[in-house]
């Protein structure tokens, strides 16, 4: 009877504390966020190296939604997403002007290369991307394209525009699938592809792909952090949106960026890019 009634005290108790508001501390489950980004930062391995530091840091839980930046920017928009990391500049600037998300911030930079097997039947090798689009699409070549709206996408479709060529037909082949799979695709059909660096770098080892043009101010690869607001969804965490952004743009988060890869290929597979001019990117 004694032993019950100490319960039923110390129930008494702890009520009495959770309608005072002196509680503990949240549970980490109560810290989580969504980070929308693109493939290729999760392809390299790169979110590996960044987010448990972030978490370890921070307090924050982080779950990962790796798609093209076309479907991130569209899960920010839904709200289903806290914040973005995402490289696709012309449909970051259109989503920010529709007033949904909050900041957004330069992170870093790598390049997009053009791909294709060693005996490169289009003659591509050296030459500057718009002319080896242009080679392609004359030889009919096999070319693989991810086909998701992803940042990498956009790129691609630039790069045709810009050598005044539509690509279609049976050697335009699409895969709706992320970088590593396009990849994938692209050395077993022997094909041409493009592809962000530091993706290839990691997966080169599988691939019977190499680097036939490289270079051109047009493949610069930039990428953001945009914090997601209330006016997207009731759901978004700003508080652990606006934790990550400040992280990942801070000196440590930028050291690391900047480390990542060194060891393994000899340099780094990003440049940090936090508070740099844009406009010089690549000069």
């Amino acid at each position: 009877m004694k032993s019950r009634l100490l319960v039923g005290l110390a129930w008494v108790a702890t009520a009495l504390l959770v309608g005072c508001g002196t509680t503990t501390t949240p549970s980490s489950a109560d810290k989580s966020l969504i980070l929308a980004t693109t493939t290729s930062t999760q392809d390299s391995g790169l979110l590996d190296e960044l987010l448990p530091a972030f978490t370890r840091e921070s307090g924050w839980q982080v779950k990962t939604l790796a798609v093209g930046s076309g479907q991130a920017l569209e899960l920010g928009r839904r709200g289903e997403a806290d914040v973005l990391l995402v490289h696709s500049p012309a449909a970051e600037e259109k989503f920010v002007a529709e007033g949904d998300a909050g900041p957004r911030r330069l992170v870093m930079h790598n390049d997009f290369v053009l791909l294709g097997p060693e005996a490169d039947t289009a003659k591509i090798r050296g030459t500057s991307s718009p002319e080896a689009m242009k080679k392609i699409a004359a030889a009919q070549a096999v070319f693989v394209s991810r086909g998701d709206e992803s940042g990498t996408h956009a790129k691609e479709k630039d790069l045709w525009s810009t050598a005044a060529v539509t690509p279609g037909g049976s050697w335009y082949q699409s895969t709706g699938q992320g970088m590593g799979e396009t990849l994938r695709v692209a050395s077993e059909k022997a094909a041409y592809t493009l592809s962000d660096r530091a993706t290839y770098l990691t997966q080169r080892g599988t691939l019977g792909l190499e680097v036939l043009s490289e270079g051109d101010p047009g493949l610069l690869n930039v990428y953001h952090v945009i914090e997601m607001t209330k006016k997207a969804g009731d759901r978004v965490r700003t508080d652990g949106a606006k934790a990550f952004a400040d992280w990942i743009v801070a000196a440590p988060a930028q050291r690391l960026i900047g480390e990542f890869g060194k060891a393994k290929f000899g340099r780094p597979l990003f440049t940090p890019d936090a508070g740099a001019d844009e406009a010089e990117l690549g000069q």
